[in-house]
């Protein structure tokens, strides 16, 4: 793999661009002139839709279930493996986490029920891990932007199952 002669980022053989710094790169898929029109050859032909598949993968995060599903359908990012992946691990993610947060409100509402001091030690570290969801969603985004496959475990071994 070459790098970048702008940022130094790792391209991927056959990039036209890159990924980092959006730099053109010597000796990438070229386009052939037809006529009127030109016809792009090569990777950059699949990114048609005006994104690159680390930005998709890590938009397909932004809102779980909906934008997952969305990336799932689009035409051209339904075959990209790497966004297909991330869209899959996002809404299973997403999912994950509604039914904790399900799951840890009755057991608030049914310890409250028999302590009221239950309350004062459960609300905190249900805050706790909220936030710790919440982190955990902006680094897996993040991993995604940085065409990292980061497994979730679980979710993650599910999600490569399916795209597979």
């Amino acid at each position: 793999m070459a790098n970048c002669q702008k940022c130094g980022a790792v391209l991927k053989d056959g990039t036209a661009f890159c990924g980092g710094c959006g730099y053109a790169v010597a000796g990438g898929p070229q386009t052939m002139h037809a006529g009127p029109q030109a016809i792009a050859t090569g990777p950059a032909a699949i990114n048609a839709g005006g994104l690159t598949s680390n930005v998709a993968a890590a938009l397909a995060y932004v809102l779980g279930l909906i934008t997952g599903i969305v990336f799932l359908a689009i035409e051209p990012y339904k075959h990209d493996r790497f966004v297909r992946f991330h869209a899959i691990q996002s809404i299973l993610f997403c999912a994950a986490a509604i039914v904790f947060r399900i799951v840890w409100s009755l057991l608030v509402a049914a310890m409250m029920d028999i302590s009221g001091w239950a309350a004062v030690v459960l609300v905190p570290v249900g805050l706790i891990i909220s936030i710790g969801l919440f982190l955990f969603w902006l680094f897996v985004m993040f991993q995604a932007y940085n065409q990292r496959e980061f497994r979730i475990p679980i979710i993650g071994a599910l999600a490569a199952k399916q795209v597979a």
